[in-house]
């Protein structure tokens, strides 16, 4: 009963990305075709809302549902290592059509080859955990 809340608010996330077509293949194909702004312009709002809510946490010291104090540490490593792991994350989600949260209400939906997708990136995964250490992080 402890984590019925986490259920619920991933239940409406599900909700609201099936209803804005988000998981939509279609919408996703679009997207990195440069062909419509349906998506870009769910990202955009979804970085400025982001934006937003690290401002107003560090402006009004919000804590935490368990009363502590919401920490942002600041970025210090490299950016090259965003733009790789952006880069692979991207070749992902355009070759299997929906990025890893998409990928559970998709299967939620009833697309049966997004459970091939899931057992791939949970293999990626656990790649990724075998070869860290050797990684530049």
């Amino acid at each position: 009963m402890k984590f019925i809340k986490f259920l619920l608010v991933g239940i409406f996330f599900g909700i609201v990305l099936v209803k804005s077509e988000a998981v939509s293949w279609y919408r996703i194909f679009e997207m990195f075709k440069f062909q419509s702004f349906h998506m870009y312009g769910i990202i955009g709002s979804a970085v400025g809302l982001g934006i937003l809510f690290i401002w107003a946490l560090k402006k009004f010291h919000i804590k935490s549902i368990e009363g502590e104090t919401i920490n942002v540490p600041p970025k210090t490593k490299s950016i090259a290592r965003y733009i790789i792991g952006g880069t692979i994350f991207g070749f992902g989600w355009a070759l299997a059509g929906a990025c890893p949260g998409p990928m559970y209400i998709l299967l939620g939906t009833g697309v049966s080859s997004m459970f091939i997708v899931i057992i791939a990136a949970v293999l990626g995964t656990f790649v990724y955990g075998l070869v860290r250490h050797k990684l530049p992080h």
